[in-house]
């Protein structure tokens, strides 16, 4: 592959109508996309991806049931503690993005410690989109600029593209290059609705937990066949 994507951003959805499929409750198909997320996360650091950012709770998942956002906290809490050693071993630094928190205070907490011992790794960064939404993050932003004019520290004329992106959630990382999105959905969800804007997207009716590097491999050639023109 001669075009590796700087940054590659992941949907990944299908947990739940994967563990459907095999009679089993939801919270398997979770853990089985966790492993996932292992694997592809060491393949991407492995072939030169300097970015990846996983879209792994929304600010809307908080609507499904109780039981289920709690499995999802609770797995969210291992998955860090189990995943630190290879983080460290692969030089991955972890990054969250979204209102860290608004998690429980164990998880947030958890968070905030894994992404301290991993940040001077320098391989990658995997961000973790985390209580995330799209909406939620520009409405942030703006009010954040506002705050900025009111103050008088920047004029109309500063706030340009450049400015403004600097009161996001990515304001450390370029945008993404290729937006990939498993189980065969056909939108993007509330997630980077700035950053997103001349991403190239794949779309893959594979869902999350039967997604391998080969698959990911695929995407990342569909990727070099593609033109990027950037509105131009």
């Amino acid at each position: 592959m001669k075009n590796i994507p700087t940054h590659i951003a992941i949907i990944m959805d299908g947990n739940g109508r994967w563990a459907q499929k095999r009679g089993l409750p939801k919270v398997m198909g979770h853990r089985q996309g966790a492993k996932t997320v292992r694997e592809i996360t060491t393949a991407c650091s492995e072939i030169g991806v300097k970015y990846l950012t996983l879209y792994a709770f929304s600010t809307e998942n908080w609507k499904r049931p109780k039981h289920e956002v709690s499995a999802l906290m609770k797995l969210l809490g291992i998955y860090l503690k189990e995943e630190l050693k290879t983080l460290m071993k692969n030089e991955i630094r972890l990054n969250a993005i979204g209102d860290i928190d608004g998690l429980p205070g164990p998880v947030s907490g958890k968070v905030k410690e894994v992404m301290d011992i991993t940040k001077n790794n320098k391989r990658m960064t995997m961000s973790l989109a985390l209580n995330y939404g799209g909406r939620a993050e520009i409405l942030n932003a703006v009010k954040s600029v506002a705050q900025e004019f009111k103050k008088g520290e920047c004029s109309l004329s500063d706030i340009d593209d450049k400015y403004f992106q600097k009161h996001l959630y990515t304001k450390d990382m370029p945008d993404p290059d290729l937006l990939i999105r498993t189980s065969g959905e056909m939108r993007i969800s509330n997630f980077l609705l700035w950053q997103l804007s001349y991403a190239e997207l794949y779309v893959t009716k594979k869902l999350w937990p039967d997604f391998t590097q080969k698959d990911l491999v695929q995407a990342i050639e569909e990727f070099n066949k593609r033109e990027r023109r950037f509105g131009g």
